[in-house]
């Protein structure tokens, strides 16, 4: 945990890290947020990049602004998203590359063993 919540192991001083997570745990919002990773997008743009249908988009759309992780500008008819906070790619990243570590443990776990029923038979 980060040093500001060391000291502080209380259900309500955790509440908000948890929402933070859960809010990130919804896969449509990660296609949102990896399509905004190379810029700004309307969500005619966005839409048809994720394939989301427009009133299931505006949702995830809704709660990642709230969140504070997008930002929304007014242009014209159209509304554009953008990534205010950079750092959850950080932390996306993080994840993957954490995801990444231990698929390849799996397999090499696998490879030893088929390695060793062959040695069996």
């Amino acid at each position: 945990m980060t040093k500001s919540l060391n000291h502080k192991n209380s259900a309500a001083a955790l509440a908000p890290v948890a929402d933070y997570f859960k809010m990130l745990s919804e896969v449509s919002r990660l296609q949102i947020l990896n399509s905004l990773k190379v810029g700004e997008m309307n969500v005619t743009q966005l839409s048809e990049e994720t394939g989301l249908g427009q009133a299931n988009l505006s949702k995830h759309l809704k709660i990642l602004t709230q969140a504070g992780i997008l930002t929304r500008k007014p242009v014209g008819v159209s509304v554009y998203y953008e990534i205010s906070d950079p750092m959850i790619f950080d932390l996306c990243e993080l994840v993957c590359d954490r995801l990444t570590d231990r698929i390849q443990e799996q397999a090499d776990r696998l490879h030893q063993l088929k390695a060793f029923s062959t040695i069996v038979k």
